[in-house]
């Protein structure tokens, strides 16, 4: 709503100076006036304000110059074409959604490509890191996980491919650009002993895996 009302008083405010330049005829100036005070009650409706009732110039009506007669059946044709504005304006967005419905539909599918660049985390020994696609209002992953091993010294398990840890999300068709909302998952799995201050040498234990950490990011 605060972006529709927006549009409306930029549009007021140049339609305004339009007016006070004095350079329109008196066709286009009329028109002008028209389209001025049918935004402006087509504002008010949306806002839930008062309907103000005009004249076929646009001028308000003196109700201590008009009959109630008069004055009620203005009021009927001003809701009328407030009405009208309303559903034309809603139809444009349903065919607006339409055809981006089908624009969507006609694309067979579509990837996310993502770079890891680095992870700071402060783990203390191997870890797994897990990237997956999840959608939060059905509660699922939507994708595979992409793994990269991590050492404990801060970098990939496999120097070879410093820098160039990347992968490609596949096959997300119309259904997934459909969801209300997707979420970039990372998960953070540790590998080495059960507990992190567990020094005793009888009691150590390796590669076993435990859950430490997890990141999101949502986009709509």
């Amino acid at each position: 709503m605060f972006r529709s009302v927006r549009h409306m008083i930029y549009d007021l405010i140049e339609w305004r100076s339009q007016i006070l330049s004095g350079t329109l005829p008196q066709d286009e100036l009329k028109e002008l006036k028209k389209k001025v005070t049918a935004k402006i009650d087509y504002g008010n409706r949306i806002l839930d304000l008062d309907l103000v009732v005009r004249d076929e110039d646009g001028n308000i009506l003196d109700p201590e110059q008009s009959s109630t007669i008069s004055l009620f059946r203005a009021h009927e044709i001003a809701s009328k074409q407030v009405e009208e504005r309303l559903q034309e304006e809603k139809s444009q967005k349903q065919n607006i959604d339409i055809n981006r419905q089908a624009k969507f539909a006609a694309t067979p599918s579509f990837a996310l490509f993502v770079n890891l660049k680095n992870v700071v985390c402060k783990i203390g020994e191997d870890a797994e890191v897990l990237m997956s696609l999840y959608d939060p209002l059905e509660s699922k992953f939507i994708s595979e996980n992409y793994l990269v091993r991590w050492s404990s010294c801060g970098l990939p398990k496999d120097i070879d491919r410093l820098h160039n840890l990347r992968a490609v999300f596949t096959d997300l068709g119309s259904k997934d650009l459909k969801r209300e909302k997707i979420s970039f998952v990372c998960q953070i799995v540790r590998v080495g002993r059960m507990e992190l201050r567990d020094n005793n040498t009888r009691k150590l234990t390796s590669g076993l895996r435990r859950p430490f950490g997890v990141a999101g990011t949502s986009w709509v």
